[in-house]
C-alpha cells in the first residue's frame, strides 16, 4: 500500500545558500499577495476567479518587464505559491457553503496577505530531488547540507534516500534556522482488518475519577488516565 509520509529535518546552510533562500521565500510572498490582488479585482469587477495556471502564465509574462529579479529563483517557488492560495480560496468558498447549510461554525479563514513581519516564510520546491545521507539537493539552490546526518538510535539516514518517490520540498525559516521537510511517497504496511466481536466499556465520569480495574473477558486492564495529567501527578 502506497502512502504519502513527510520528514523534516535541518539545513546547514551557507552565507550565500542562506541568501538564495531568502530570495525564494520572498517570490513565494510576493506570488501569493500578488494572486490574491489579482483575486481580488477579478471578484470586485464581477469576473470569475482566476485559477492557479492563469495567475502563473500572467506573472510569467511579466517577469521580463516588471519584476526580471524573479529569474533569480526557481520557477517553482511562484507557482507553487498560486496553487496555496487556489486552495486557501476553494477551502473558504467550502465552509462558506457549508456554513450557509449550518454545517460549519468555525471561522470562514478568508485568505491574507503575508508579511515579513510575521516571519520569513517557506516555499515549495518540486521537480528535480535527490536526497542523501548527508545532503539534499534542489531545483536553483544546488547541494545543501543536512545538520542532522543520522539518528543517534540507529546510526541510519533520518531521512530515506532510496525506495520511495519524492514528490517535493518545503524549505522553511525559524528562529534564524533553516529546515528542510520532504515529503515521499512510500510503501506502507497494509492494514489489518479487526476480527472478533466488538467490545465497547463505558464507566462514567464518576467512575473514571477513581480509576478502577477494567474486566474484558476476565482480563483486568488498568484505567487509561492522560499522559500530560500523569506527569503532572508524579512532578
Amino acid at each position: 500500500m502506497k502512502i504519502i509520509k513527510g520528514y523534516k529535518t535541518e539545513l546547514d546552510l551557507n552565507n550565500a545558500q542562506r541568501t538564495a533562500c531568502l530570495k525564494h521565500a520572498g517570490a513565494a510572498r510576493f506570488a501569493y499577495n500578488w494572486g490574491l490582488r489579482r483575486y481580488q479585482e477579478a471578484r470586485e469587477a464581477g469576473c470569475k476567479s482566476p485559477s492557479a495556471i492563469s495567475l502563473h502564465k500572467e506573472l510569467n509574462a511579466l517577469k521580463q518587464t516588471d519584476f526580471p529579479w524573479m529569474y533569480e529563483v526557481s520557477k517553482c517557488a511562484p507557482q507553487e505559491a498560486l496553487r496555496d492560495l487556489e486552495k486557501a480560496f476553494k477551502n473558504f468558498f467550502r465552509k462558506c457553503q457549508l456554513r450557509r447549510m449550518g454545517q460549519w461554525r468555525g471561522k470562514l479563514g478568508y485568505p491574507k496577505f503575508k508579511s515579513k513581519k510575521k516571519g520569513i516564510g517557506s516555499f515549495r520546491l518540486t521537480g528535480s530531488i535527490h536526497m542523501g545521507e548527508r545532503y539534499v539537493k534542489l531545483p536553483r539552490l544546488g547541494t545543501l547540507r543536512l545538520k542532522e546526518k543520522k539518528k543517534k538510535k540507529t546510526g541510519k539516514s533520518y531521512i530515506p534516500t532510496s525506495g520511495v518517490k519524492i514528490l517535493s520540498a518545503t524549505v522553511s525559516e525559524q528562529a534564524g534556522r533553516w529546515y528542510v521537510s520532504i515529503q515521499v511517497e512510500e510503501e506502507g504496511a497494509d492494514t489489518v482488518s479487526a476480527t472478533g466481536p466488538a467490545i465497547g466499556v463505558d464507566l462514567g465520569m464518576e467512575t473514571a475519577k477513581k480509576r478502577p480495574p477494567i474486566l474484558i473477558n476476565k482480563r483486568s486492564l488498568a484505567y487509561p488516565i492522560f499522559y500530560r495529567k500523569e506527569i503532572n501527578c508524579h512532578g
